[in-house]
């Protein structure tokens, strides 16, 4: 964090899932607290994680290529081929509904909301 974020401004997120939430990793954003800002995430949130709709878009997408990725090379070519063929804007779809995430969140008082299953997933037509 001090390296990218030398300003001091540093924003740190984490989503509380279990292994974010271990004795290790609770320990170090103790440690380092002083070094960036810590963002609160209500516990165990995966709608409001937008990283993990576009994580599961990749594995999605690199899953129905023909032939699979069998090698280390194989899977980053596919990954990098599949980030290409996102359409443009992919990304905004996902960052635009934070603030709806945030309202549904909040009426459902932290309970589930209709953003558990994420956001929409557009993919061009595979390679």
């Amino acid at each position: 964090m001090s390296i990218v974020h030398s300003d001091g401004l540093g924003q740190f997120q984490q989503d509380n899932a279990t292994p974010h939430a271990s004795k290790v990793a609770t320990k170090w954003i103790q440690e380092h607290s002083a070094d960036f800002r810590h963002f609160h995430w209500p516990p165990k949130s995966p709608e409001m994680n937008i990283i993990e709709d576009i994580r599961d878009a990749f594995l999605h997408s690199v899953e129905k290529r023909s032939p699979p990725p069998r090698t280390p090379m194989d899977l980053l070519t596919a990954l990098q081929d599949s980030w290409c063929e996102f359409p443009p804007g992919y990304l905004q779809t996902p960052v635009e509904s934070i603030p709806r995430r945030f309202e549904s969140l909040l009426r459902a008082r932290g309970g589930p909301t209709r953003y558990y299953e994420g956001v929409p997933v557009f993919f061009c037509s595979s390679v």
